[in-house]
């Protein structure tokens, strides 16, 4: 019998070049949003499948198959996923770590030089008015040279940014899990968090947090959205609590809060930490060669525990 692995999107070439040549592959076009029944009609023929973080992975879908054996979660999170469900199903779930560190790294750090800059607001008046105007106190911005970057999970991707902020001359104070943050949130010009979503970090940043930022600090956030409650720090952007937030997750994805569209001191990103093809392409091969695995009768490389 021949195994039939489905993708959930369209994803890097090498993804079906690994599998196509031993298996059933069934391919589907990429939907950001789809719900419980329609992910269920998709995974219905499926032995295996490489997904998104954006599928909803519930209990009863992954109880809708018993011949589902193994989740590839296309990301390094799976908050997608019910994990205990899973391990009750006997279905095996993995995912992309360590490929997205220098990417998302970068894209942070794109971010802080992009808000703390302000330009997109300036690339939008050149587009609006096609001009460039030069004046003393036009569009000022803030330096990172002597500031302090408040890192929230200072892992992989977290000591990544850290080292790329070095070398803009910025101090660094990192917290990992279960640290206090009272400290950090007072003294840094600018918080980047990249810490992971669950029970404990679901609304971590809340109006309570964001009050003991320092007055006209940054928040850049490339991790999940839910951390931030995004109400709180909408008010805190138009009391001038905050100066500024960059960013390339949300929390109600992929839906965005109306109030932050209307904004000049926030930067909007389409979650594009990861967005590069060398890095989309690694993640690919590593669900890809998990499923291969797996189908094989060998362990895959990168477990979900």
């Amino acid at each position: 019998m021949k195994y039939t692995v489905v993708l959930t999107a369209a994803y890097p070439p090498i993804a079906r070049e690994i599998l196509a040549g031993e298996f059933d592959v069934i391919e589907h076009p990429t939907e950001p949003e789809r719900t419980e029944d329609e992910v269920i009609t998709i995974l219905s023929e499926a032995d295996a499948a490489i997904t998104l973080l954006s599928d909803p992975l519930t209990r009863r879908v992954l109880a809708s198959n018993p011949n589902l054996r193994i989740i590839a979660n296309h990301a390094v999170g799976y908050n997608n996923i019910d994990i205990e469900a899973a391990r009750q199903l006997g279905i095996t779930v993995t995912n992309t770590p360590g490929v997205l560190t220098e990417a998302t790294a970068d894209l942070t750090m794109a971010l802080i030089l992009a808000v703390t800059r302000r330009l997109v607001e300036g690339d939008r008046e050149v587009r609006d008015t096609g001009r460039c105007l030069w004046e003393p106190l036009h569009l000022l911005g803030a330096s990172l040279q002597g500031k302090r970057l408040g890192i929230i999970g200072i892992g992989r991707i977290g000591t990544a940014v850290a080292a790329r902020a070095k070398a803009f001359g910025m101090e660094i104070v990192g917290v990992r899990r279960g640290d206090s943050l009272d400290r950090l949130l007072a003294t840094s010009d600018i918080v980047s968090i990249h810490t992971p979503l669950n029970r404990e970090t679901h609304h971590l940043i809340d109006a309570a947090a964001l009050a003991k930022m320092k007055r006209g600090a940054f928040l850049i956030n490339t991790a999940r959205g839910p951390i931030i409650d995004e109400d709180a720090l909408c008010d805190a952007l138009q009391s001038g609590q905050l100066g500024g937030a960059a960013l390339d997750v949300y929390e109600l994805e992929p839906a965005v809060n109306p109030r932050l569209l209307t904004m000049n001191n926030v930067v909007l990103a389409p979650h594009i930490g990861s967005a590069t093809f060398e890095t989309r392409s690694a993640m690919a091969r590593i669900a890809a060669t998990d499923v291969y695995r797996f189908l094989k009768g060998q362990q895959p490389l990168h477990a979900v525990t």
